[in-house]
């Protein structure tokens, strides 16, 4: 009789384990709305690159976009010629499904999705607060020919 409820019971203990598995469960995708604010006021027009270990996105504010979750930080650089810059880092914060992974899959579940982040989330608005450009801070058109990476 044990013999034949072993299988039984383990493939239902691996459907449990798995069900909670953010990898399976949550997207790797986030959509995040980006905005930027100078002197308490929303700035429109401002370029920005996000960025974390899995990618690289360019968005122009406000607008909302697409990117992939980690458990990296996401790093923010913005920057309108004659406004203002800005650097900011943003951490990622775990989800829900992360913390039921760890407990239903004994730890396995969570190293899964730490690595495909999907049991992490960034902000779901991401408010930058620009600096305003200085004399310091403007610098001179490169030549004519010269690449800028």
């Amino acid at each position: 009789m044990f013999h034949r409820l072993f299988p039984v019971t383990a493939g239902i203990a691996a459907l449990l384990a798995l069900s909670a598995c953010a990898t399976l469960t949550e997207n790797t995708e986030q959509s995040v709305l980006v905005q930027t604010v100078l002197d308490h006021r929303q700035i429109a027009g401002v370029g920005c690159v996000l960025s974390n270990d899995v990618g690289k996105w360019f968005v122009t504010t406000p607008a909302r976009i697409s990117l992939r979750k980690s458990a990296s930080p996401l790093r923010i650089d913005c920057k309108q010629d004659g406004t203002g810059w800005a650097y900011e880092r943003v951490d990622s914060k775990a989800n829900s499904s992360l913390w039921g992974n760890l407990v239903l899959t004994a730890g396995v579940g969570y190293f899964v999705d730490k690595n495909t982040g999907a049991g992490y989330e960034y902000p779901a608005t991401l408010t930058v607060l620009m600096r305003p450009a200085t004399e310091r801070d403007a610098a001179p058109a490169p030549a004519a020919g010269v690449t800028l990476y």
